[in-house]
């Protein structure tokens, strides 16, 4: 699988370490249009039209409020995170099988930390400031961290790296959406689309991009097919 040379293990969050049928992003986006539509004063259709064309076109809905709006980031996000956790379920079998990958586990998302938190806790995946035996992630780097650089531009990645003192050359990258994963490939990690594949809120479709080094469907086979082969 050619990943054996790999002691950074780089993972995204939403619908990445949890299924998308568990459904948390579809809240998010619900109340990211209604931000929009009370912020900028437009109906429900053309206020989620611009939040699709902001993912496109910027990364996420937050980097094109950002720079076509200048709105405040904090007070968004605490917005659009507060949301129901519960469909969230505990995945031990996920946690053991990252638990066992050699070396560093960290999170890189376009969401805000604290709310990574929350997912990770609800998935049951122990953290550094736990009090618990073995946390998992040693580091969560969410859209503060990056400065406020979302996923994709350079400017995102080069953040964590800095930061968390990564060899690019010995990491490997899971993400659900494939245009996240371009810049990470060309830093010279093994890139991992995990699902069906998004561009933005859509669909991947025709073939899997030459940057993408594995498509998986099941995170935690893939996983345990990395302990097998080391």
């Amino acid at each position: 699988m050619d990943l054996t040379h790999v002691d950074t293990w780089i993972f995204d969050l939403d619908n990445t370490l949890y299924p998308p049928e568990m459904a948390l992003f579809p809240q998010i986006e619900s109340r990211m249009t209604d931000y929009v539509m009370r912020t900028l004063s437009v109906e429900r259709d053309a206020a989620d039209r611009m939040r699709r064309d902001w993912w496109m076109r910027h990364g996420t809905t937050l980097a094109g409020l950002m720079a076509e709006h200048a709105i405040d980031p904090i007070a968004y996000l605490d917005e659009v995170h507060d949301i129901d956790f519960a469909p969230l379920l505990p995945a031990p079998d996920l946690a053991a099988a990252i638990a066992a990958l050699p070396g560093r586990k960290l999170v890189h998302t376009n969401a805000d930390a604290a709310y990574a938190v929350k997912v990770l806790r609800a998935r049951g995946f122990g953290l550094l400031d736990d009090a618990v035996p073995a946390p998992i992630f040693e580091g969560i780097y969410g859209i503060a961290e990056t400065h406020f650089h979302p996923k994709p531009r350079p400017e995102a990645y080069a953040a964590v790296i800095g930061y968390a003192a990564i060899d690019p050359r010995r990491a490997a990258f899971f993400e659900d959406d494939p245009r996240n994963l371009a810049v990470p490939h060309e830093l010279g990690m093994r890139t991992i689309l995990v699902g069906p594949g998004r561009h933005g809120p859509d669909a991947m479709a025709g073939a899997v991009p030459a940057h993408v080094d594995h498509h998986i469907h099941d995170l935690t086979a893939f996983l345990r097919q990395i302990a097998l082969g080391r």
